[in-house]
Parts: structure tokens; sequence; C-alpha cells
């Protein structure tokens, strides 16, 4: 591979910035949006947009606790695209970051099903 090959391809990656702010706030439940935003490499009102895309999909749960929010993921539900959507967030999250035991506590919610929360 030449050094052309390898520019070209580190300008792409296989998952979306909707995954990157994800696989982020699953780490750390706790972190700013524009600590996020810094980590991911794309502006805060980007990961704002994309928060509220998670939140409305069902997928990011946001607990406000005095003026800071804390996050937590229903990991029960499936992933979006018919290609992928035989699998759940779950799985995408433990292949990317490893097991759940290596999440904080309260990140990482295997299932919603007190709530009263569907599967997609």
């Amino acid at each position: 591979m030449n050094a052309n090959t390898e520019n070209e391809t580190a300008a792409w990656t296989f998952f979306t910035n909707h995954a990157h702010v994800l696989f982020c706030l699953v780490r750390e439940p706790e972190q700013t949006l524009r600590n996020v935003a810094e980590r991911v490499g794309i502006t805060e009102r980007a990961v704002q947009r994309i928060v509220r895309d998670l939140e409305e999909g069902g997928v990011l749960i946001r607990q406000r606790v005095g003026r800071r929010n804390i996050y937590s993921i229903d990991s029960s539900r499936r992933l979006r695209h018919p290609i992928e959507g035989h699998c759940r967030i779950a799985e995408l999250i433990t292949l990317v970051l490893g097991s759940t035991d290596e999440h904080r506590q309260g990140a990482y919610e295997g299932h919603h099903e007190s709530t009263g929360a569907k599967n997609q």
C-alpha cells in the first residue's frame, strides 16, 4: 500500500457519527456534549442533533441531574437498517467496546422491559 492509498482510506470510517456519539456516551455517560464533539471530531451542534435523533429513536435516554445530563442506552433496540436489523444495539456495543462488564455502571441498559419500552 502506498502513501496515497493510506491517506485515502483514512478519510472514511466504517461507523457513522451516530455510532461514534453512542460509543462515547456508553463509555462516559456523564460527559458533556462538547467533550463528545471533540472526541468524535464534529461540532457540538452536530452532536446535539445526533443525540436528539438517538432520543427520538428510543435508543438514548437522558436523565437530568442538577445542571448535567446522564445518558443511558436501551441496548435491546434493533439496529435500524434492514441489512443489520437482525442485530441489537447491545451486540454492536459489545463488538466495538468489549463486554458490558467493562462499561461504567448505569451507562449500558440491557432492557427496559419494566418501563414498557418495546423492542424494535
